[in-house]
């Protein structure tokens, strides 16, 4: 079972695009707020808003320096169903009665 999200509610996107912005403008001018906000997201946060993010946030700041690829993934399902055979026959146009001439 997943586990359960945040809930959305806690920070509005407002509120998280404005944290988002304060930390790519102090991150350019501190080197040391840089190296936080790198090495201890939350705690970068905290230095810049009184509200921290609800608990079960994951908050990840990257460097630029180099090549970074980012997947968000989506939720895991419960249980994925395999078709039968018929099922897969009729997929892949192996019904006869699709046939069009």
């Amino acid at each position: 079972m997943p586990s359960e999200k945040p809930k959305a509610a806690e920070w509005t996107k407002e509120e998280t695009d404005k944290v988002a912005l304060e930390i790519k403008r102090r991150a350019m001018k501190d080197p040391e707020f840089r190296a936080l906000a790198l090495s201890n997201p939350h705690a970068a946060v905290a230095k810049i808003n009184s509200t921290p993010f609800p608990a079960g946030y994951k908050v990840r700041c990257i460097d630029q320096a180099g090549y970074n690829v980012t997947v968000l993934l989506p939720d895991p399902v419960s249980r994925v169903e395999e078709l039968s055979d018929a099922e897969l026959e009729q997929v892949a146009g192996g019904n006869r009665n699709n046939v069009i001439l």
